[in-house]
């Protein structure tokens, strides 16, 4: 059985099935009318077409929705350095939306140290984007992969797991991560992957991360949630 059908995940959601049990994820698949935002946050769609002003709108309710399961009133949650979301102190989370789903999921610091999630259409990439983001061996990879189970897009898989990598890696490090920085290897059965990560001046100990995938309704999910050390 592949990570895209588990019996028993559908009443947990399509993310919070592949997160463990300390990190509150909330979910959308449309943009509800009555959703609102800060004042601080209205500031930053100035400018905003109306695709990116219902993105940015959605993806914040999630968020406030996940952060009221941690007990954390609701505050304006503004893009940082690199866009990385402002989160209140005390919690790590990360954000994640893509056509026709949204997503949130935080946790609180001393729980897990950090998280990363990313959400993709289930479709192939656009034509030559995998190459862009994919190193010799992973394409080897997911060749055989693609082989045995043509019915999951691997290359968007691969893509979302790397977007995944780089949402985990920066809270850590405020530190950019290329595409080619990360090699990213799945476990096509059992749902999960592995990511190493190349910098020779990576910090000392960072290695890499564990993350699982899943596909279901049209979208295809990747999470990485770090424990914090007891």
């Amino acid at each position: 059985m592949s990570a895209e059908e588990t019996p028993g995940d559908a009443a947990l959601g399509l993310l919070a099935a592949i997160l463990p049990a300390e990190v509150a994820a909330e979910e959308c698949f449309d943009d509800p009318p009555d959703t609102w935002l800060f004042p601080e946050e209205e500031a930053r769609l100035a400018r905003a077409v109306d695709k990116r002003r219902r993105e940015f709108t959605t993806v914040r309710r999630c968020a406030r929705r996940a952060l009221a399961r941690l007990d954390i009133a609701p505050v304006p949650l503004l893009p940082g350095e690199r866009g990385a979301p402002g989160w209140p102190t005390g919690v790590v989370g990360s954000m994640t939306h893509c056509a026709g789903y949204r997503a949130a999921a935080v946790a609180r610091v001393g729980e897990v140290r950090t998280v990363g999630i990313d959400a993709e259409p289930a479709l192939p990439l656009p034509d030559g984007v995998f190459e862009a983001v994919s190193s010799e061996d992973e394409r080897a990879r997911i060749a055989a992969h693609a082989a045995e189970h043509p019915d999951v897009p691997w290359d968007r898989l691969l893509f979302s797991a790397k977007e995944a990598v780089y949402k985990a890696w920066f809270p850590l490090t405020r530190r950019w991560l290329g595409f080619e920085d990360a090699d990213v290897a799945f476990d096509p059965l059992g749902g999960t992957f592995r990511a190493r990560l190349l910098p020779d001046d990576r910090p000392r100990g960072l290695d890499g991360f564990e993350g699982r995938w899943r596909i279901a309704d049209g979208i295809a999910v990747t999470a990485i949630a770090v424990r914090a050390a007891v």
